[in-house]
């Protein structure tokens, strides 16, 4: 079975192609970053309609990499939520148009699950059960993967995901959209020990998380060492320093517990932030500990991509699942409301 996945849920365009036989055949992907830097977030409309300028050329351009005609596959997975109305209105109505011209089935894909089953695309994939960490820009939550499509939420974040609170805190230093990687590149030239800040929620049981407070944390230093309106550089270095070591901290704590609460021995982390070298040195830490494994997708498939919405989509579509004719999208979807994926 050869699967088409389209990703279109926030700013960037992905597309692949994912076989059976072969595994992935190729991607393509496009990154609205630019345009949206000039607002300093991404702005819902505007990524609507970059979706709809780059989808088709994307999509033309995925099967020229393989060397298919046009519809040589056999169904059309698209992320059909969580996302931007907008944005998942274009892969969806793309989608299904493609489909229905090809006589091919489509099928809705979990955005989230997409990034959950990410690693599966690497040539050591984890064996099931395990722990997933999911962390990005708009979703931190610890997840129990009994098997594919059987998910328990173990904890989630009760306000900013961290990738959404490592944005805000570089925009309040001054740092460009999109201000997440560039804090952590800041943090390596800052010094250990300077600032000390929260690790918040670590102090309770469970494996819920929140990040506001040490946002403000971050806020009240920033404004003490703030010079002629400035920030000076190595300030800056240090507070980034000791944010991200908070964060990380954090979420290695939450991890810890939840190997220990489910007595699994693999992890996964996926997402955005699980692109994060100081989070994977510090979980190949924990799991060193722990006598675990670590697992994650390479760096292009961490962040929004199509090769991991066609691997989904593959998966569920293997299982005869297919969505019904219609547009139906879903902004908010709980991860732990699909269906399992019965082989």
């Amino acid at each position: 079975m050869r699967v088409l996945g389209i990703e279109s849920s926030c700013d960037e365009t992905g597309v692949a192609i994912y076989d059976s036989e072969q595994g992935l055949m190729a991607h393509v992907l496009y990154s609205q970053v630019k345009m949206h830097a000039e607002f300093g977030g991404v702005v819902p409309e505007l990524a609507s309609r970059d979706h709809i300028r780059k989808l088709l050329p994307l999509i033309r351009e995925v099967f020229a990499k393989v060397g298919l005609a046009l519809g040589e596959v056999d169904g059309v997975a698209f992320t059909a939520g969580p996302g931007l109305v907008g944005a998942l209105m274009v892969g969806a109505a793309t989608a299904r148009s493609l489909a229905f011209g090809w006589g091919v089935p489509a099928l809705g894909v979990h955005h989230m699950e997409g990034h959950l089953l990410a690693p599966m695309l690497e040539d050591e994939p984890p064996s099931y059960p395990f722990v997933t960490l999911l962390v990005s820009g708009g979703h931190t939550m610890l997840v129990d993967v009994q098997s594919p499509g059987n998910y328990k939420i173990l904890g989630e974040t009760l306000d900013d995901a961290a990738g959404e609170a490592f944005d805000k805190t570089a925009k309040m230093m001054g740092l460009p959209y999109p201000g997440g990687p560039l804090l952590s590149k800041i943090a390596d030239d800052g010094v250990a020990g300077r600032f000390k800040f929260p690790r918040p929620m670590v102090d309770r049981p469970g494996l819920d998380f929140s990040f506001s407070g040490l946002k403000t944390s971050v806020r009240l230093v920033i404004a003490k060492h703030v010079v002629d309106e400035v920030v000076p550089d190595q300030d800056m270095a240090d507070i980034a320093f000791a944010f991200q070591e908070a964060v990380v901290d954090t979420l290695a704590i939450k991890c810890r517990r939840a190997l220990q609460q489910t007595g699994y021995k693999n992890l996964v982390i996926a997402g955005g932030v699980s692109a994060n070298t100081r989070l994977r040195a510090r979980l190949a830490e924990l799991v060193k500990k722990e006598r675990c494994h670590l697992f994650y997708p390479r760096s292009e498939f961490c962040t929004d991509n199509g090769a991991m919405i066609a691997y989904a989509g593959w998966l569920r579509m293997r299982a005869g699942q297919s969505s019904a004719l219609g547009l139906e999208i879903r902004p908010r979807w709980p991860l732990n409301t699909l269906e399992p994926i019965l082989e």
